[in-house]
Formats: structure tokens, sequence, C-alpha cells
């Protein structure tokens, strides 16, 4: 199995291919057009700006591919915004993947943002990512943004109800960073590597 991590310049790069090594497989951090239509599975992570992750995967010829792509893929954290039509972050276009907008999230007195912290989800749907989970897990989270909760296999809350997992067809995404979220998102990369 080979599993094209995409390299979208942002910060979790690392952490995302050091979990998957912990799991036992093998990943190519690339921009290579060939290697991201070649993967079993591919991962889009990010952190950043809808905006810069977008021209970044412009300037590199990567967004009618992943929007062509037929093998499982995972969006992680700005990932799953990405997959959304636009975002209200500097109003950009997104992947137009999944129906909806990304928002901001509510500033509100004794609400810091970004979210920053662990959260349990709140599951709507049966989906393979949720194999082995049960909704007492804790996930780590790190955004100002997030996506609209209405068609969202699992949900979380800041502030509002959110989007914390989504999918459509093959196409899967975490706004929490499973890489960061020990023993459970290990469960759910695994699950997600296992299809």
């Amino acid at each position: 199995m080979t599993i094209a991590v995409i390299n979208s310049g942002g910060a979790n790069l690392g952490s995302v291919v050091q979990a998957l090594n912990r799991l036992g497989a093998e990943s190519v951090l690339t921009r290579d057009v060939d290697e991201v239509r070649g993967a079993s599975r591919v991962i889009l992570p990010g952190v950043g700006a809808a905006a810069w992750s977008m021209n970044a995967l412009r300037e590199h010829g990567l967004v009618d591919v992943i929007r062509g792509l037929t093998q499982p893929v995972l969006g992680v954290c700005l990932g799953l915004q990405l997959m959304f039509e636009s975002s209200e972050e500097g109003d950009t276009p997104c992947l137009g993947l999944i129906p909806g907008r990304v928002a901001r999230l509510p500033a509100e007195p004794g609400l810091r943002l970004p979210h920053m912290g662990w959260n349990r989800l709140a599951w709507k749907a049966d989906d393979p990512l949720a194999r082995g989970l049960d909704g007492h897990e804790w996930f780590y989270f790190v955004h100002s943004y997030a996506a609209p909760a209405g068609s969202a296999v699992a949900t979380s809350e800041h502030g509002r109800e959110f989007a914390a997992i989504v999918r459509r067809g093959n196409f899967a995404a975490c706004q929490f960073h499973p890489e960061k979220s020990a023993a459970a998102g290990a469960r759910l990369l695994r699950n997600f590597l296992e299809g």
C-alpha cells in the first residue's frame, strides 16, 4: 500500500508522517501529481490559512488532481475545510467536494479562539472511521474556522456545534488532529488505512 501525504506546506506534515510510521505504514510526503494519483490512500493535511493552502495546491497543479481522486482520501484539520465549497476565511473558493461553507467559530466571552484542546465526538452516522470508537474518546483540536454540522458523520462543540468528521464518497475528513490524539487518533488512522 502506498500512502501519499500531500505537502500543502502545513506545520503538521511531519507529525502526520510520524503517526503513519508508528502504525507501520510507509508514506511519501509529496507534491508530485503522479505520486498522488498513483497512491492507494491519500491524506490532505493542513494547518494555516485556507487561501494560502489553496494557492499552494493550485501552484503545484493539485486542485483538479484531488477533485478527480477515486481512492480513499482523508483530510485533516484545514484539509477538512478545503474539501468544502468555500471558506469565510478570506472568502476563499475551496475544492468543492462537499457542499457547504466553512465559517469562523463564534467569539464569545469565555470562548477562546483558536479553539485549542480536547473534545469528544457525537457520532451522527455509522462510518468505517468509527470502528472501535464509541464516543467516549477525546480528540485534539486546533482551529478558528469550522464546517457546518448538518451533514457531519460526527460533530463536536465550541460555542456551537460543528462538523468534526465528514464524508462524501471516497472523501472523508476530520477537523481534529488524529496524529496528536493518542490512541483514539491512531485507531481512526488505522481505520482509514484498513478501509
